[in-house]
Order: structure tokens, then sequence, then C-alpha cells
């Protein structure tokens, strides 16, 4: 996903979760091997953390570089990751979006760092629209998969909402990643709506443009939708949206954690919908 982008001369993919599983396999070792050689090729003189995580802040001792930056330590994920650090940028102050704690390494580079400010994906939008009929407008897209079941509103409450959506003549899509197609199936074969093709990685941004609008939990589509310019609504079952709630021009973030001030009802969230898609098209 960063790799087109103008400002990126190269990527090194790390396939980490996969490594971990499988660590004492030759073919493990040998891609070990293969990442740290390029990344010494590179010869980072400065490494930034933006994760805060040891998984993250490793690559950088690994690469070699003289300076490995991480977030301040009142803001960092794990305490581990500082063991991989030789500075740390200043603390965030009253930020604390996870985009904001990501741009203050920017202060320990002397930079202005740009508070508020939401992640731009129009880069990837020349490749993505492909020649689509733009005039046309797209389906609603629902994400009801994430990575986490604490933030996923389930099968029913997502039915109900396609169902109220499609009676309300929107045309309703359900969006499906690794492990979710039989879910998605079951709610768009009880709702009656349309099943979105496999759509790997590389092909989401495509997709998700030409879409009228998109609903989903806290989760990477949902982001990335919101960041390509696409009316978003964000659920948000178990994540705090004033620390991770997705950034765009049209974004509604909807807190339906236990103790909020109203359920997060099939009702409450196409009325958000209607409101933040209007005009979208």
């Amino acid at each position: 996903m960063v790799a087109p982008h103008p400002g990126v001369h190269r990527a090194i993919p790390v396939a980490t979760r996969r490594w971990r599983r499988r660590p004492w396999q030759r073919a493990t070792r040998r891609e070990l091997r293969a990442t740290v050689r390029a990344l010494r090729q590179v010869r980072p003189e400065v490494v930034l953390d933006p994760q805060g995580l040891l998984k993250s802040a490793v690559w950088g001792l690994l690469a070699g570089a003289s300076r490995r930056i991480g977030l301040h330590p009142q803001v960092r994920r794990e305490r581990a990751a500082g063991l991989c650090y030789n500075e740390t940028a200043p603390p965030p102050g009253p930020h604390r979006h996870a985009v904001d704690v990501a741009l203050s390494l920017l202060s320990a580079l002397h930079g202005e760092v740009p508070w508020g400010a939401a992640p731009d994906g129009s880069f990837l939008v020349p490749a993505a629209s492909g020649g689509a009929d733009r005039d046309t407008p797209g389906p609603i897209v629902l994400v009801p998969g994430t990575g986490r079941a604490a933030k996923t509103w389930g099968a029913a409450p997502f039915t109900a909402l396609a169902r109220r959506l499609a009676n309300l003549g929107w045309e309703v899509e359900i969006l499906w990643g690794p492990r979710e197609r039989r879910l998605a199936a079951d709610i768009a074969g009880a709702a009656g709506v349309r099943l979105a093709p496999a759509t790997p990685l590389e092909a989401l941004p495509a997709h998700l443009v030409g879409a009228s609008g998109l609903i989903g939990g806290d989760t990477g589509p949902a982001h990335l939708a919101a960041a390509l310019g696409v009316p978003t609504v964000m659920l948000h079952l178990d994540t705090d949206p004033q620390r991770s709630g997705a950034r765009g021009r049209r974004v509604a973030l909807l807190d339906g954690r236990p103790g909020a001030a109203a359920p997060l009802t099939p009702e409450a969230v196409a009325a958000a919908a209607v409101a933040t898609f209007a005009g979208r098209g």
C-alpha cells in the first residue's frame, strides 16, 4: 500500500506474523536473512518507529542505523521497544490520536508537526480509478469483519442494517477479507444484497474509491476508505474513537462501547449513514 507513494523509494515487506508461527522453519530463517541483507543495503541514517512495538523497533537495530528514534514512553505501546532506540521523540502533549502520536516523531527531526492532519490516500486514486464511470453512484459497502472479535458488531445487526439501507434505495455490497467470506455470505444472503468479489489488498483502493460510502468497524478498509475521500461511518465497539477513529472530510464516528450514551442500533447507524453519504455520487 505504501510502495506507490511518491515519497517512498523502496518498500521492504516483512512477514512477521507468519515468521512467528513458524520460527524454526528453514524458509523462515532464509527470509529473515534476506530481509536483514536488504535493510543493510539501504544503509539508513535514521530509522523512525511509529508503532512503538518491539516487533517493529527491532528492524531499526537490525538495519544498523546510527539514529533509531522511537515514541516517547508516555505513548509507546510496549516498554521493551525502547531497548532498540537510541533517541526518543518528545511527548505529543495533549494529542493522543494514533495519527498525531506517529507524527510526533517529526519533533525529533526538528520538523513542524501538522497536528490533526488526516491521512491522504490520493496517491492511490489515479491507479485505483481505472477509468470507472464516476457519474454512476457506487454501492454502500459494509465491512462486517475486523481483526479482533471485540471490535466486531456481529452478523445480526449488519444484516438488519443492510436490509434497512436496501429498503431506502441504496445498492449494498458486503466486503470481506481472508477468513471472513462465510460471515459476509451469510449477511448478504439473509439481507438479499450483493456479496463483493474476492478483493486482495492491492486491489482494495480500486474497489473502494467508487463507493458511495462505507460502514465498518475500526479496521483497515474503513481507514483506507476515509483516506481515499469515501464517506465513512466507523463503528467503535472496543476502541476509543478519539484515539483511533478514521480521519477524513466526511467521516462519522459512532461510539458503541459498553457505557456509551446510546446503544449502537441498525436504525442509528442507518441514520448516520444517510446524513454522511448524502450527495455522494
